[in-house]
């Protein structure tokens, strides 16, 4: 006769509960340096992977031998990319450097004097320092934990191997590993939790893997754009335009604030415009790719999986900023996205609702006309 497994008491499973939690934070402070590469590594194998899957489908060949084979690719692009472009931008960068420092001598000099206006008098040298002592007060934190985590992350050789071996195994064990994840929760649950896991997996996977060929398009159309129109350092400005698409709702106000100076200030290279004219003409332009942008290329390269409001992006990256620094940037949209679905989940289980309702059935196809239908029964 085999006896029944006697259940855990409520009691039991509570204490039991806050036990493994207090354990898993205790874990999550004291490894706390190991979390942004982990992080990354993550977000590395998540982009490899479909690449792998496919290797492995056309070569026919073991999944361990097509990662080393992806990698290898990998390695390839990192040593040919620098070497093509970067003698260039660097040369573009240096020359915008001492531009920088040109135009902000000028802004300098032209706000050095007294401004009347309504009657009250303002000081621009005061002006000036306060404006740039707020900036270097506001930037500061920000621009600190920017450059300590570049710099423990890009220049460490120790995670720079811990985030490739790790990206390597997850990609190389990637099927097993799912297998092992699906069969953690309840039965009664798996199916909730596999609905849960996909869609969520789906917004990371479209967010990233369509972030960088997005990114990729859009340089590669700012910088031919740039150089069609003249606009200094159109390069650089290029490169600029693809990194900032990372930055949802505010990557585009960077990047337009940043080109209008340059308009402003030096003109185009060789279009006879005069500098404001130019550049209200590169203010026009960034206006409407950016309703191209948003209601043509992010549709169908990332998907809309990751859309949200402007004011919640917004927010969602200040915070990210403000909490993991220069890694919570990118990753304030699809985190925030990934919130969304499961706070749905949550919110339908609360309240007794159905966490996955059907999705409604697209609306029918027109019906074709009358005569057309006539001529097909004929023939």
């Amino acid at each position: 006769m085999i006896l029944q497994r006697p259940h855990w008491p409520p009691q039991t499973k509570l204490i039991v509960s806050l036990l493994v939690l207090a354990f898993l934070i205790y874990l999550l402070f004291r490894f706390s340096a190991a979390i942004p590469p982990l992080i990354l590594a993550i977000i590395l194998a998540n982009i490899i992977a479909p690449g792998v899957t496919r290797i492995q489908e056309q070569l026919r060949v073991q999944r361990g031998l097509a990662t080393l084979f992806a990698y290898l690719i990998l390695l390839l692009f990192v040593v040919i990319v620098p070497v093509v472009i970067f003698p260039p931008l660097a040369a573009q960068l240096d020359l915008l450097n001492l531009d920088i420092q040109l135009i902000l001598e000028q802004l300098r000099l032209g706000l050095s004097q007294e401004f009347h206006l309504f009657g009250v008098v303002i000081d621009g040298n005061s002006l000036v320092e306060q404006l740039s002592a707020s900036f270097q007060g506001l930037a500061q934190p920000f621009i600190g934990q920017s450059l300590v985590f570049l710099v423990d992350v890009i220049t460490s050789v120790v995670w720079v191997v811990f985030i490739l071996v790790i990206s390597f195994y997850l990609v190389k064990d990637g099927p097993a590993l799912r297998v092992w994840i699906e069969g953690l929760p309840p039965p009664e649950y798996r199916q909730d939790f596999i609905r849960l896991r996909d869609e969520v997996g789906l917004i990371w996977g479209s967010f990233f893997r369509g972030q960088l060929v997005l990114g990729l398009v859009v340089a590669i159309i700012f910088t031919a754009s740039g150089f069609i129109l003249g606009l200094p350092f159109a390069l650089a400005m290029g490169i600029l335009a693809g990194l900032m698409e990372f930055l949802p709702s505010v990557g585009h106000a960077i990047w337009i604030t940043t080109a209008s100076i340059l308009a402003f200030f030096l003109g185009s290279t060789w279009l006879p415009l005069p500098n404001w004219i130019f550049m209200l003409l590169i203010i026009g332009l960034h206006t409407a790719f950016t309703q191209f942008d948003l209601n043509y290329l992010i549709p169908r390269i990332i998907g809309r999986s990751v859309h949200l409001p402007p004011l919640v992006v917004i927010l969602g990256i200040v915070a990210g900023a403000v909490t993991a620094g220069v890694l919570g940037i990118p990753l304030a949209a699809p985190t925030i996205a990934s919130a969304r679905v499961i706070g749905r989940y949550i919110y339908a289980n609360l309240f007794d609702l159905d966490p996955f309702p059907a999705q409604p059935a697209p609306p029918p196809l027109p019906r074709s006309p009358a005569w057309w239908r006539l001529g097909r029964r004929a023939r």
